[in-house]
């Protein structure tokens, strides 16, 4: 029987989540073998070092990549993807795998896209076809023309990438793995650890018990030069509400300089004693602090995705997601402190809030592995139109 050798490359903490149960299920398959390599800001402590929770779950990894470069900003960015096509190139040079799977849209993404299609390795894409603001939007279609086999989160989705003239026995709905997780968690939803004492952090050791908010707020790249700006909008909402909130670390993008610095500011100068602060968290700890919540705020996609599963009250803060489907659970509003605080307070009292499965029902893992094993793959395609 010949086995397939399938190169998985994770480039951020939120990449690991969005891929944990495939990673599982290929390792598992008998028809399959995981490669498995970390780069980009995973491999970086300041981010969350998500490289320590990747081995903690018993993935060997076949290579680790660094090609972060200081900056951020769109320059370093551009700089950043240069330097992985060059790397990633020689990993996939000395792994010879069968094909090599790039996940959905950061901006790093597309230099897994290049290494891979240009030496003739068939690209597995997943969660391609869906809309959003940022350079994302860009990165995901472009690597949706250089990928060979589609595996998306939603039938919107895979409708997209038909009208871009993909060949439709290589486009799958298998829904988003991250689902898996949040499924697990919908099952078993009890916050069984100490958040502050288990994972540390920093900032006041506030009382959580009687319930919290959580914040993740990312940068735009397209407008990051107002990152700074904008974060601080969310911060003084925050603090003016006075909701023990625990707050997590922008990923690296450009304009996340911004974002980290005013966050430092704020807290320096305000030293808010209702803010707790993370780098980082198992991914299912994290969707057990969520499930928990009363509400998520900022913009980042799990509102949109493992929030719409769970049921949880979303306040989404400016473009960042722009257009992306989303469920009854999502409020959107703008950077301003009191159009934030209003919507925060909508969110917490809203009742009519229901689980959707838009992007999953739970066994997206097992699926993505089956298609792999089952599926001719191949590096050469054409427009179907």
């Amino acid at each position: 029987m010949s086995i397939k050798k399938i190169c998985v490359v994770v480039t951020a903490r939120p990449s690991y989540s969005r891929i944990k149960t495939a990673l599982i299920a290929i390792k598992n398959h008998p028809k399959l073998e995981l490669q498995l390599v970390i780069a980009g800001s995973a491999l970086l402590g300041r981010y969350g070092n998500a490289v320590e929770f990747i081995e903690k779950d018993g993935f060997t990894i076949s290579e680790k990549v660094f090609m972060v470069l200081e900056g951020e900003n769109p320059t370093s960015m551009a700089k950043t993807t240069g330097l992985g096509v060059m790397e990633l190139a020689n990993v996939f040079y000395r792994l010879q795998p069968d094909a090599v799977v790039t996940i959905a849209d950061r901006f790093e993404t597309i230099a897994t896209s290049i290494a891979a299609s240009y030496q003739n390795i068939p690209l597995i894409h997943i969660q391609g076809g869906e809309v959003t603001g940022n350079i994302d939007e860009k990165v995901r279609h472009a690597n949706t023309k250089l990928a060979d086999l589609h595996l998306v989160a939603s039938e919107d989705a895979k409708q997209r990438v038909l009208k871009m003239g993909e060949n439709p026995e290589m486009v799958f709905n298998t829904g988003c793995p991250s689902i898996d997780l949040a499924d697990e968690i919908k099952n078993n939803p009890t916050l069984d650890f100490d958040p502050i004492q288990k994972y540390g952090g920093v900032g006041s050791n506030i009382e959580w018990e009687k319930g919290y908010i959580v914040v993740m707020q990312h940068p735009v790249t397209t407008e990051y030069e107002s990152a700074r700006k904008d974060v601080e909008e969310t911060l003084k909402a925050v603090h003016h509400l006075n909701i023990p909130t625990f707050w997590f670390w922008p990923n690296v993008d450009a304009g996340s300089d911004g974002t980290s610095g005013a966050i430092r500011s704020f807290r320096e100068n305000h030293k808010p004693q209702n803010i707790h602060f993370f780098k980082n968290m198992e991914p299912n700890d994290f969707l057990k602090l969520l499930v928990n919540s009363k509400c998520l705020i900022g913009n980042s996609s799990v509102g949109i995705r493992e929030c719409s599963y769970l049921g949880v009250p979303v306040v989404n803060i400016g473009t960042r997601q722009n257009r992306r489907e989303r469920a009854n659970n999502v409020l959107d509003t703008i950077y301003d402190k009191n159009e934030i605080i209003k919507s925060i307070k909508n969110r917490i009292i809203a009742n009519d809030i229901v689980s959707e499965n838009i992007y999953g029902d739970g066994a997206s893992g097992q699926r993505i592995a089956n298609i792999l094993a089952e599926t001719e793959l191949t590096f050469h395609k054409t427009i179907v139109y």
